[in-house]
């Protein structure tokens, strides 16, 4: 097994943890993405608000993908049980 192998076996129960925070708070994280973003471009004077906003756009699309939003819904949160099929 070599060292990226090692990494990542010993960093997958965090990635899992991470997911779920994004999950479970990703509404709060992207409120203080925005409001960071929004006092940066104020003390630049607006100099670089495009660099600003590609920036915090990255920062939410990288967050979305934390949290498994990405993908269409299709996979379930793991703390909400499936509901039954419509008949």
């Amino acid at each position: 097994m070599g060292l990226l192998d090692n990494l990542k076996a010993k960093l997958a129960p965090a990635k899992g943890k991470v997911s779920h925070l994004a999950q479970q708070h990703g509404g709060k994280i992207e409120h203080g993405l925005d409001k960071a973003a929004k006092v940066v471009d104020e003390k630049t004077k607006g100099k670089y608000s495009d660099k600003i906003q590609t920036g915090t756009g990255k920062a939410k699309h990288a967050m979305d993908r934390l949290a498994h939003k990405e993908d269409g819904g299709t996979t379930p949160p793991t703390d909400v049980p499936p509901s039954p099929p419509a008949s």
